[in-house]
């Protein structure tokens, strides 16, 4: 079952704040998911976009 977490939640496990991380949702530099009119972010999902952020480095 996937774990979803709140734009709090995401900003506080990738230590950015969460303007920074609500930019990027928009910008869609993150992945996310808009339900109404708030973001939600599968930790799957973040865990292999950090990954691969971190190798394009």
């Amino acid at each position: 079952m996937d774990k979803w977490l709140t734009l709090e939640q995401i900003a506080e496990y990738l230590q950015m704040s969460t303007s920074s991380i609500y930019k990027m949702a928009q910008a869609g530099k993150i992945p996310a998911y808009k339900v109404g009119r708030q973001w939600r972010f599968k930790k799957e999902e973040i865990d292999r976009w950090v990954k691969n952020q971190t190798r394009k480095k």
